[in-house]
C-alpha cells in the first residue's frame, strides 16, 4: 500500500521546470534564492446596506471558487458617507496556501481566464515588489458558478498573488514560467512587427 501525497501540477511544473529555468534566466547561485509563490488572497468588496441573504450569497461563490471557506470581513471603524458602522459586514476574503494555492492558480490560468470574452491576455503591472493583482468583474468565468441563474448580479472580486520575489523582473518572469498570460508591451509589439 503506496502512500504518496498529492502534489498539485502547477506545483510539480515549479519544481521540474520554472526553477531551473529561473536559475539560468536570472543567474541564481543558491536554489533558495529563486522566487517562489507564498499565497493567494481572493477579495470581494461588499455594500454595507445590503441584505445579509446577498452576503451569504458572495461567501459561498468565493468559498466555491477558492475550494476553503471564505470569511465575512467586517468595518473597523465607522464611516458616515458610506453608511458604514463598526461591525457591519464590508467583504468576504479567503487567504490560499499550499496546495489550494496551487490547485485555484492552475485553474485561474488556464481556465477561468481564457473564458472572458475577447480575452487578450493579462497587464504586465506588477506592485513594485514583485506581487501581482487583478480584478475580475464577473465571477462567472470561474467553471464552479453556475451562469444560468437569472436576475443575478455579478460578483467581481480582487486575486493578489504574493511571491517572495523582490523585484518586479522575478516576479513577472516566476508568473510567466507559471503560464500567466501576459498581454505584450507596446515596446515588444513595435519590435515584432
Amino acid at each position: 500500500m503506496s502512500t504518496t501525497a498529492y502534489v498539485p501540477a502547477l506545483k510539480k511544473a515549479y519544481r521540474e521546470q520554472v526553477v531551473p529555468e529561473l536559475r539560468k534566466n536570472l543567474g541564481y547561485e543558491n536554489i533558495h534564492q529563486v522566487p517562489k509563490l507564498e499565497k493567494v488572497v481572493i477579495n470581494s468588496g461588499l455594500n454595507a446596506s445590503r441584505d445579509k441573504n446577498w452576503i451569504a450569497e458572495v461567501q459561498k461563490e468565493i468559498t466555491a471558487i477558492a475550494g476553503q471557506h471564505a470569511v465575512v470581513t467586517k468595518a473597523r471603524k465607522s464611516v458616515s458617507n458610506f453608511k458604514l458602522r463598526e461591525g457591519m459586514p464590508n467583504g468576504v476574503s479567503v487567504t490560499l496556501r499550499g496546495a489550494q494555492m496551487y490547485d485555484f492558480l492552475y485553474r485561474f490560468i488556464n481556465i477561468a481566464l481564457p473564458n472572458i470574452r475577447d480575452f487578450r491576455g493579462v497587464s504586465q503591472k506588477l506592485d513594485g515588489a514583485g506581487n501581482y493583482s487583478i480584478g475580475i468583474t464577473d465571477s462567472t468565468i470561474f467553471p464552479e458558478i453556475n451562469s444560468d441563474t437569472q436576475g443575478r448580479e455579478n460578483i467581481g472580486m480582487d486575486i493578489s498573488i504574493v511571491t517572495s520575489a523582490t523585484t518586479d523582473k522575478e516576479g513577472r518572469e516566476l508568473l510567466k514560467l507559471l503560464g500567466m498570460p501576459f498581454r505584450k508591451s507596446s515596446s515588444e509589439t513595435a519590435a515584432a512587427n
